[in-house]
């Protein structure tokens, strides 16, 4: 069977799919897959240029703004299923974060070319992607989220928030563009560096307690963690640095915490449309109950992240892990196509 790998492309957060696409890579040769590595920005990967490429390591800071404008300008776009490793793949596996891997817009194109592939359709990644969006849906949904307004906002509706306050890009993955705010007066440079990023920012309350992540794999919620970092929040840096978070999986709390968090996990996936597979993200607030920041659609990958170890804990290794994924999506079917066609 062969299985198409995407990869890399123009988003903040190029260096993690990569690292990513290195675990997923092994593991899925590993199983005896033949297996094709996309960079959605240049193409298919020769041997020497996974080598260079598919590195387990992420750096403490994105890309610069400058390499990501030259990116953005080669990536393939509708031409991705073009590719004959694509076009005749018998499964298409994105290991990609940001608008153009999380957002639908490669979903999009492979639905649009009727190519098979893992992961939440477009529709779902677009609305899991859109923070605003996704936080209507929980609230629709009954799912507690923290409150929250699209800017521009008034100075009354920021002193609603109160301070400390999160500002973020609102389709933007892994903590990039993200500042906690402690004064009025630092909410408009926040508000210029999230826009570095996105036209669409979001304000959203600071939200006192422990945080907490949840896997969801088929129709399963995984194991419930907890996230300490060094920072006041779960930023880039302590995402990918070794040493500088502490993730303990499953997490030390009540029987009802863990149950409530499940329950939360599997709802907050239904509401948003997805499958296959997710990470939803909580924080306790001040009346020590969990509240939904967000759920990731194409949740990290790398020998660091989440999603493996939610998965881990509840006996799951990383290659049953990626097989699963794969069966998950094969279950669906493949819609018709002529594979022959270039």
């Amino acid at each position: 069977m062969h299985i198409a790998v995407l990869t890399g492309g123009s988003s903040p957060e190029r260096d993690v799919a990569f690292a990513g696409a290195a675990q997923v890579v092994a593991a899925l040769r590993g199983q005896g897959f033949e297996v094709s590595v996309v960079d959605t920005a240049f193409g298919v990967l020769s041997t020497k240029q996974e080598r260079e490429h598919l590195v387990s390591t992420v750096g403490k800071q994105p890309p610069t703004d400058e390499f990501l404008a030259q990116l953005a300008k080669r990536e393939l776009g509708a031409a991705l299923a073009d590719l004959p490793a694509v076009r005749s793949a018998d499964l298409v596996f994105p290991v990609l974060h940001g608008r153009q891997g999380e957002g639908g817009e490669v979903q999009g194109v492979l639905e649009g070319a009727e190519i098979p592939y893992a992961g939440s359709d477009r529709v779902g990644s677009e609305q899991a992607m859109d923070k605003d969006l996704a936080k209507r849906l929980f609230q629709k949904a009954g799912i507690p989220t923290g409150a929250w307004y699209v800017w521009p906002a008034e100075e009354s509706e920021i002193e609603q928030l109160g301070f400390p306050l999160i500002i973020k890009p609102s389709k933007v993955g892994s903590t990039v563009g993200l500042s906690v705010v402690h004064a009025l007066d630092d909410v408009g440079p926040a508000v210029s560096l999230a826009q570095r990023y996105d036209d669409q920012v979001v304000l959203e309350e600071y939200l006192p307690g422990r945080e907490f992540t949840v896997g969801v794999l088929g129709n399963a919620a995984l194991a419930v963690g907890e996230i300490i970092p060094v920072h006041e929040l779960f930023d880039y840096e302590c995402k990918y640095t070794p040493g500088m978070t502490q993730d303990i999986f499953p997490a030390d709390i009540p029987d009802h915490l863990d149950h409530t968090m499940r329950d939360l996990a599997l709802r907050a996936h239904e509401a948003l449309g997805l499958r296959d597979f997710s990470r939803v993200d909580f924080r306790l607030g001040s009346d020590d109950q969990p509240y939904c920041l967000e759920a990731n659609t194409l949740p990290g990958l790398t020998s660091m992240s989440l999603l493996p170890q939610s998965a881990a804990a509840v006996g799951v290794s990383f290659d049953d892990l990626c097989g699963t994924i794969c069966q998950l999506a094969l279950d669906r079917g493949a819609p018709p196509r002529n594979k022959g066609e270039i």
